[in-house]
């Protein structure tokens, strides 16, 4: 009886380890046979792998030309790199006749692809829109934009948010996105900006020699160019002025300039109509207080009469200066 388990135990070992050795000698001689075809395919991908420098140093070195950011630029021939190297990766797989594999993965990272796309649809978002206004060259460090309500100096353009720093010097970090939703102004896409002065003139002024005078201390600061003229308009008949309008141009592409040419041709102004005895007249105001009786100061003999409006208001104030008194003589 033990003789017989003895026997069949040896015969299941003996055909087990048969069986086994027979798979190990047909992956040897499935190796041996497609050989070939694995250096093959492990020639491809190193090579494909050591050219995806080269190919990332090439698009880095052709997108100089059309995005300045760094970051960005990065970004891309990164991409770029991954994307040369996959594709060996499918032809090395394909050397191998591995085509269940490759499908297999391709469809795995579809759906991966698709998984992360939805968990960072915000952060992509952001990415590619980055991407995008570096490729539009509509933005770019150093210059003065204003959008979604704030106002300021770009500083950093990076992959996910543009970083602006105000007059105050706060930084503001806006998404990309909300950057190329919403509309925004840049000062830096020009190189002139036109300024803006209002002013008023007294009545008993000529209005023409305002005009002229006004004009030539304007063009003495920042003379005019071709189409380019000081645009000098009277606006209205003001309450105590006649209301004039002066524009003139400015080499400028940041806010700050216009201010400071604005406020060099406000001084130049002023002392033009200072030379020319031309007012510029102080708002005038009447006001009208009614129900009160009271008697204006006679200026000729430089009396001053009392002002019945004194007495309701001296009468109180007294009448509360005896209570406080007879009350601390009673506590005395």
């Amino acid at each position: 009886m033990d003789d017989e388990l003895s026997n069949q135990f040896q015969t299941q070992m003996t055909s087990s380890w048969d069986k086994i050795m027979n798979k190990l000698a047909g992956w040897v001689d499935s190796i041996l046979l497609n050989l070939p075809n694995l250096v093959l395919a492990l020639l491809i991908f190193s090579l494909v792998y050591w050219l995806s420098t080269y190919v990332k140093s090439w698009v880095n070195k052709l997108l100089r030309r059309v995005i300045k950011e760094a970051s960005i630029r990065g970004l891309i021939s990164n991409m770029s790199s991954i994307v040369f190297i996959s594709l060996g990766l499918i032809l090395a797989l394909n050397v191998l006749n591995l085509n269940d594999v490759l499908t297999s993965i391709l469809a795995g990272a579809g759906v991966a692809g698709l998984a992360v796309g939805l968990a960072l649809q915000g952060t992509l978002a952001n990415t590619f829109s980055g991407i995008f206004l570096a490729i539009r060259d509509v933005l770019n460090v150093g210059d003065w934009v204003e959008t979604n309500g704030f106002s300021g100096v770009i500083i950093e353009i990076d992959l996910r948010n543009t970083k602006l720093k105000e007059s105050d010097n706060n930084i503001v970090v806006i998404p990309n996105q909300m950057i190329l939703d919403s509309p925004f102004k840049n000062y830096g896409l020009t190189t002139k900006i036109r300024s803006t002065i209002k002013c008023g003139v007294a009545y008993d002024s000529d209005l023409e020699m305002v005009q002229k005078i006004a004009t030539e201390a304007i063009a003495g600061l920042y003379p005019p160019l071709g189409n380019q003229q000081i645009e000098f308009h009277y606006l209205e008949f003001g309450g105590s002025s006649v209301d004039f309008q002066l524009r003139f141009w400015v080499n400028a592409t940041k806010k700050l300039t216009a201010l400071e040419a604005k406020s060099k041709a406000m001084i130049a102004l002023k002392k033009a109509f200072d030379a020319h005895h031309i007012d510029i007249p102080f708002p005038i105001r009447t006001l009208y207080v009614p129900n009160i009786e009271a008697k204006v100061p006679n200026i000729e003999n430089q009396e001053e009469v009392p002002c019945e409006i004194e007495k309701p208001i001296k009468e109180p104030i007294k009448k509360e200066s005896d209570k406080w008194l007879e009350k601390e003589i009673f506590n005395r």
